[in-house]
């Protein structure tokens, strides 16, 4: 029986690698010394990277390293639920106006962080994972 191809271990691979840029899409200024938001994304990332890792350069096949990733990613979409009213306007030159890209970013980041949470739950994506 052939395995569907968003299972395959190339995809898998891939998005893995890749999972952490949901977690770090924010506006440059998030990064900034005066802003205290900037650590949050930094350990979400640490955490997906640790068990990127853990599954494919250590090729464990624990399940602590999925619910990581998981937990990151879940706790990526509700910070950013928590964030978006703080950052929903800005004010520029007196005037209170709809924040579009920071919204656009917050969005997208969520619905990448979503689409994760989805993938990582599939029992073909984590069979796949631990085969050549």
């Amino acid at each position: 029986m052939q395995r569907r191809s968003i299972a395959a271990r190339r995809v898998i691979v891939s998005i893995l690698v890749l999972q952490p840029i949901p977690l770090l899409l924010f506006p440059p200024a998030s990064f900034a010394s005066s802003s205290q938001e900037w650590w949050l994304p930094i350990l979400l990332a640490a955490m997906v990277l640790v068990a990127d890792v853990e599954l494919l350069a250590r090729r464990s096949l624990a399940v602590w390293p999925w619910h990581l990733m998981i937990f990151a990613q879940g706790f990526n979409i509700i910070s950013r639920i928590m964030m978006v009213w703080a950052h929903a306007t800005k004010t520029v030159a007196g005037v209170s106006v709809l924040n579009l890209p920071y919204l656009a970013l917050t969005f997208a980041a969520m619905a990448c962080s979503a689409f994760l949470l989805w993938y990582l739950e599939l029992p073909d994506v984590r069979l796949g994972a631990t085969q050549e």
